[in-house]
This record gives C-alpha cells, structure tokens and sequence, in this order.
C-alpha cells in the first residue's frame, strides 16, 4: 500500500483509471499542459492536480512512497535532471516505476522520410523527436540514485493502409509535428523543417511500402516501449554480498545437477 503516490506527466489522468484504493491511498497528477489536468478523467482515488515541469517537481525531498510515468518521458529536455528530479521527491525504500518510448520508435517512418529527403532534396532534417535507448537507460536511472534496477523492453506494432494514414494518426497521437487533436503530440525537434514537400511525402510512402509492407498491402509502425523500476536506498533493502565473500565458485554449478540426481535416487 503505497499513502502518497505520484504521477508525472500524468496528461488526462489514464493511470489513476488503474490504481484502487487499496493500492494507492491519495494521487497527485502532474503535468506541464494545463488543459490535458483541467480535464483529467474521475478515478476512486482522491487525485490533487498540479501544472508543473518534470525537470522541476515542486515538492519536499523524500515525500512520496511511490512515483509513476507512462509515456511521457520522451518528452522531457534534460531526462538525467527529470531523473534526479523523481529519486530527490521519493521516500527512502520508495520505488519509481515508469514506461516511455524508446529509440526504435518509428524506425520506419523515420528511414522512409531519410531516404526519400536524399533523394528529392539532397539532405534530410529530424521529423520525429528523439529517444533514448535501452542501453543508456539504465546508466541513467543509477546515475539519477536508484538501485535495484529492472529495465524491460517491448515492441507494439501497429498496422495502417499507408504512410499517410500513420502521419495523419500521429498528428493527432504521437510523435509528429501537427496539430493538437488527439493525443496532441508533435515533433519537439528546434531544429525540424516546418514541412515537407508532395513529392517528397509521395517517394517516401512508396519506400515505405516497397521497405516494409506487409502482404496485404499494409504497412507497420513499431512503438519501442521502456518499462523500468528504480528504488530509493534505504537500510533495510536486500544489498549485494561484498567481492570475494563468495563460498562458492561458479564453477561448481555444473555439479549441482549431478548432485541432486544422485540424491533423488
């Protein structure tokens, strides 16, 4: 049972959907955009909502026993400072469990837009924001001051009848430049072009297809997911043995299964 629990970049509020009172005693949602909390869903649990920045959270050290994210985090410009920003607001023994978009994201939109920005325009510029990969995940968590560390990956594959089906969606969804209907996500690149071309978008969605279109005339969009838990230290935690304390070598796992068979019989 976790009493105060925190949600950054918490949007309309789709967490607390899922938490119960048993769980979860009271909730505060946090989020940057101030119409996505004037509109948060209801849930069961009492919820506080708070406008504020990820990389700034307005709160005492070591106040919450639990800190939740999902699929906000790529949206943050300084992801270590976001980082130490939720393991400072936690409570020692304190546990942090998010998700975010990870660095395969798009992989084909992304490699369509590429090559077809070479070929018609001689160069191409970001159309998707960026992301961070697996490998550096956990490098940052421990950075940031969590231990006992579990990073996951995953991979959800959405399929449409065309690249211009995936942009349309994605203006209103994820990662694109756009507008701001839907989920009202856009490429937060400074440095993006403000848009591209017809013949360009028409040479990339015939890569897009002759790249990676299914049998049935579709084309997929891989969403990269990053699911990782992070704990605050405290004293009473489980800790690693220290080096050479060990009784037993590696080399005798081996063994182990003889052993027990000749036990069995």
């Amino acid at each position: 049972t976790f009493p105060l629990a925190l949600d950054v970049g918490s949007g309309r509020g789709y967490i607390a959907q899922h938490l119960t009172k048993e769980t979860v005693e009271k909730l505060i949602q946090v989020d940057i955009a101030e119409n996505a909390l004037k509109n948060s869903v209801e849930s069961e649990i009492p919820t506080i909502n708070v406008v504020a920045d990820e990389e700034f959270l307005p709160f005492r050290e070591d106040t919450f026993d639990l800190v939740v994210s999902s699929l906000s985090l790529h949206w943050v410009n300084d992801l270590p400072k976001a980082f130490r920003e939720i393991h400072q607001v936690l409570k020692p023994d304190g546990v942090f469990i998010g998700a975010m978009l990870g660095g395969d994201t798009l992989y084909e939109l992304r490699c369509s837009l590429q090559l077809a920005e070479l070929e018609r325009e001689g160069g191409f510029s970001p159309h998707v924001s960026p992301f961070t990969a697996v490998s550096d995940l956990g490098h940052l968590l421990s950075r940031a001051g969590f231990n006992t560390l579990t990073v996951d990956t995953d991979e959800i594959q959405v399929n449409y009848p065309g690249l211009f089906e995936v942009m349309e969606d994605l203006q209103g969804k994820y990662i694109l430049y756009g507008n701001t209907n839907g989920m009202g996500e856009s490429n937060c690149s400074w440095n993006r072009k403000p848009l591209l071309h017809r013949e360009t978008m028409l040479a990339a969605a015939a890569i897009y297809r002759e790249m990676y279109g299914n049998s049935d005339g579709s084309v997929p969009a891989t969403f990269q997911i990053f699911y990782m838990i992070g704990w605050k230290f405290h004293e009473s935690q489980a800790r690693p043995a220290e080096r050479g304390s060990a009784t037993v070598s590696f080399g005798d796992l081996a063994k182990i299964g003889g052993r027990l068979s000749r036990g069995k019989k």
